[in-house]
């Protein structure tokens, strides 16, 4: 049976195969968060309106567009949510995350720009140093600042 099924795949080829992969298999969107720190060490936080009330404090975060490279996908949505200009760093990390989407996360490094609220869902930004985080931030969000970056 293992042989007919291996002779059957080699003869079916290119989009046939693509198709019955696709169909098998969990489809993800990526998720990706930006632990954005300034020169002094402090992190950009965003209060998010679409959070749930009471955990509305957390980093930049967006999904990926088809084809985007995911450190571009940072700078794309810290540019978008605040106009401030970001460096994709280290990955920091990855997993599949909630139900069909995959967590990545990456340092970023300021670069410039000016802080302002560009969007609908960001209701305030503001820099925050390590050791005074907010109320309400996502607890895996502060596990992402708070992480050993010795290793």
């Amino acid at each position: 049976m293992k042989r007919l099924i291996a002779r059957l795949w080699r003869i079916i080829r290119g989009p046939m195969q693509w198709r019955i992969l696709w169909l098998a298999h969990s489809k993800f969107m990526a998720g990706i968060t930006g632990v954005v720190r300034d020169d002094a060490g402090r992190v950009l936080l965003l209060r998010h309106r679409m959070w749930p009330e009471g955990r509305q404090w957390g980093l930049p975060t967006g999904y990926a567009r088809a084809g985007e490279d995911f450190g571009e996908t940072v700078v794309r949505e810290v540019r978008e949510e605040t106009g401030l200009m970001v460096k994709p760093g280290a990955l920091v990390q990855l997993t599949s995350g909630y139900k069909l989407r995959i967590e990545v996360a990456y340092e970023a490094q300021l670069v410039g720009g000016e802080l302002k609220i560009g969007t609908f869902e960001i209701l305030e930004a503001r820099w925050f140093s390590p050791d005074e985080l907010p109320d309400g931030i996502q607890e895996s969000h502060r596990r992402l600042i708070l992480r050993d970056t010795t290793i």
